[in-house]
């Protein structure tokens, strides 16, 4: 179904607006994030969406379902059950607990932080994609966070935060194919473009949790590592590096902690189906608010709020600062209409490319603006499907991980000033 188009901007996008108001004040006056529960607050905005939507109901309907059927949302969601599938087999059959003491013998404890982003880092840019490194990281990591008594909060964000180091630069990275693509222009000369912008911001990040860690002071005893337990964790690591599809992945997890269960004697075949069971349950309000939210947002596509974004930030642009920054402005706006990276930058990119040719702009240096801004408003909106997904497997809201998602907030800065202060020179 195209964009309706006919409706007043801001009152197409007035759902985005209403549902922040109602989570995030809401939020705010209760004083603790984990009262109100973002699916409440996403059916209260996609019921007002529907509600200022023209046509008739069983028409807004059908285009509300579309938006929450629509195929990328339905992959997230099988991803979601799957992980949720190994994430709980995974910790009844005590990979959780093997991983857990596997870390902590190798990482000194006042260094920890920097490991587990750095491994973070690593992992996000050898698969290309920060879903499956928060897939494979968060659980062990908030696993590590529970037993030395750290703010499983902080350190899932560390987690999450390492995941968009990859998710921004991997050349098998979804985001990177698309802005390479809409630009024109090779992947190795946005990679060289982007990490001269990114590598200041992954380093100051690096440099401030081994500060955190020396001040911490936390050293914890590791207690006995069953090698056997971490081979479910190492399979869906390896398999994730050569490339293979993330549910693939993750099918195969699941099927490894059953042997090595079984094999161990921790649950019989009833209660391995249990663990399953448990484990898509608990993903539960997840895939209904990853619905929701994908059903609202095409309702705000269909008004005409995208095109509203996109027209509005057009009309004014003076030279290429301000050429650089509308492209920022426009993928961020449309990666927070859409909470979703790629899809942002595909839906942009077009005009991007028409802005970088007008005003003489490099496309290495659009291409690197569209993948970066995308990946900091990705990282910071609470129902983008990596924070939801890190806030799932660990239990903790996803308000509170945006809290210390140090990297995409360095990342976005170093961003701002590449444009401010052109640079790399060389594209600029």
């Amino acid at each position: 179904m195209t964009s309706h188009g006919k409706m007043n901007g801001w009152l197409a996008l007035s759902p985005l607006v209403l549902f922040l108001c109602i989570y995030l004040v809401s939020s705010i006056v209760a004083d603790d994030f984990y009262k109100v529960p973002i699916a409440a607050a996403f059916l209260l905005a996609s019921a007002y969406a529907l509600l200022i939507t023209p046509g008739s109901a069983s028409d807004k309907i059908d285009l509300f379902s579309e938006g929450a059927g629509n195929r990328n949302v339905l992959l997230m969601i099988w991803i979601f059950v799957l992980a949720g599938a190994f994430a709980g087999t995974a910790k009844d059959m005590g990979a959780i607990d093997a991983s857990v003491n596997f870390a902590l013998s190798i990482l000194p404890g006042k260094f920890i932080y920097a490991g587990l982003f750095l491994a973070s880092c690593f992992i996000s840019m050898a698969i290309g994609t920060s879903v499956g490194t928060i897939v494979a990281m968060v659980p062990m990591a908030a696993g590590i966070a529970a037993e030395a008594g750290m703010d499983v909060a902080f350190v899932t964000a560390i987690v999450a935060g390492g995941a968009f180091f990859g998710d921004n630069l991997s050349f098998i990275s979804d985001t990177t194919i698309a802005a390479t693509r809409t630009q024109g222009c090779p992947m190795r000369d946005k990679f060289r473009v982007n990490i001269g912008i990114v590598a200041p911001a992954a380093v100051l990040v690096t440099v401030i949790y081994v500060i955190f860690g020396l001040s911490s002071g936390a050293e914890v005893a590791a207690g006995e590592v069953n090698g056997v337990k971490l081979i479910p964790y190492l399979l869906v690591i390896g398999m994730a590096l050569v490339g293979v599809n993330v549910a693939t992945v993750l099918m195969l997890g699941i099927l490894a902690n059953a042997v090595i269960g079984f094999a161990c004697g921790e649950f019989s075949w009833v209660e391995w189906l249990a663990s399953v069971g448990s484990g898509i349950g608990s993903m539960g309000e997840l895939i209904i608010v990853t619905m929701l939210a994908g059903g609202m947002l095409e309702v705000i596509r269909y008004n005409g709020g995208l095109d509203f974004i996109i027209s509005g930030l057009t009309k004014h642009i003076s030279g290429k600062r301000g050429a650089e920054f509308s492209i920022a402005a426009i993928v961020s706006l449309a990666n927070l209409c859409t909470a979703n990276n790629t899809i942002a930058i595909i839906t942009t990119g077009r005009i991007a490319k028409d802005i970088s040719e007008r005003f003489g702009l490099d496309s290495r240096k659009t291409a690197s603006i569209l993948d970066t801004f995308s990946c900091l408003v990705q990282g910071l909106v609470p129902y983008g499907a990596q924070i939801l997904m890190a806030s799932g497997l660990s239990g903790v809201s996803g308000i509170s991980i945006i809290g210390f998602m140090f990297y995409p907030v360095l990342m976005g800065l170093c961003a701002v000033l590449s444009i401010l202060f052109r640079y790399p020179r060389r594209y600029s």
